[in-house]
């Protein structure tokens, strides 16, 4: 099966990217092809290595060039840079002649078959995107109220599942340049906040615990299945383990279980390439 992905990083990360992917190619099915599509702000030093890199990986790799005059009505800042828009206006990127891609946050590893997902029916949705587990839902309700949405769903916009020929239809420029200028005093995490503002609604749920699993609630995981999605459950389910926050696995200070993992993916990647 071919299989597009996306993902939207600078250099500093493109080796975040590479770990994420070799793990993707170690736990999908080896028939599988993937068409790579890394957003830019402007040509990554390392994309020789990324090519080589990618086709030793049965992948190809698809620099997006994001110009200058790219978004150029949008309100940018420090704290709302160009990048943000980026996966909320891949439809805008992105050649014409796709109608799906998943994106994927650099911060990720895939340690099962992310393929179901891909496959999934989005006919009448924009997204599929999953809600991070909580007590009480206590998340959704804070931020339906700090939003003002119609709905307590708040998604995570890390792992996206995006039906483009949706999106060419109902994603428009201006609407989320005019959330971004009319709410910009209340937004915490602003491309996922507008993503929700927006198109919560129009957006699929699936699993966080297989597709979206934020490693620093592990206890909440445990708490809420009493004890059903264990170590041992993971390791059979969880397609997508999402190191979300400042603690990095690939940082010296990481050491908790999930580091260890991503640990080994990353030192296996860096003996083979």
């Amino acid at each position: 099966m071919q299989l597009n992905l996306l993902f939207a990083i600078d250099d500093k990360f493109a080796d975040r990217m590479l770990v994420t992917l070799y793990s993707l190619r170690q736990n999908s099915p080896a028939t599988n092809t993937y068409d790579v599509y890394v957003i830019q702000d402007q040509p990554l030093d390392q994309a020789d290595r990324l090519t080589q890199i990618l086709q030793a990986l049965n992948m190809t790799y698809h620099p997006i060039i994001v110009g200058a005059d790219v978004f150029a009505d949008a309100p940018v800042s420090d704290r709302y840079p160009k990048s943000i828009y980026y996966r909320l206006l891949a439809s805008e990127l992105l050649p014409a002649t796709l109608d799906k891609v998943l994106y994927l946050d650099a911060d990720i590893l895939v340690i099962n078959d992310p393929t179901p997902l891909y496959r999934l029916d989005l006919s009448g949705r924009l997204y599929a995107a999953a809600m991070h587990s909580d007590f009480l839902n206590l998340t959704g309700t804070f931020n339906q109220f700090r939003l003002d949405t119609a709905t307590p769903h708040y998604f995570n916009s890390g792992v996206l599942l995006i039906n483009l020929a949706r999106a060419r239809q109902q994603v428009k420029p201006a609407d989320i340049f005019r959330v971004i200028r009319e709410h910009k005093n209340v937004l915490i995490l602003p491309d996922q906040d507008v993503l929700n503002k927006l198109y919560s609604q129009d957006t699929q749920p699936v699993a966080d615990m297989v597709y979206n699993y934020d490693v620093r609630k592990d206890l909440t995981y445990q708490t809420t299945s009493q004890g059903k999605w264990d170590l041992d459950w993971v390791v059979t389910h969880t397609v997508f383990l999402h190191y979300c926050g400042t603690k990095k696995p690939w940082l010296a200070t990481a050491t908790d279980k999930y580091a260890l993992l991503y640990k080994h993916y990353q030192h296996r990647f860096a003996q083979r390439f």
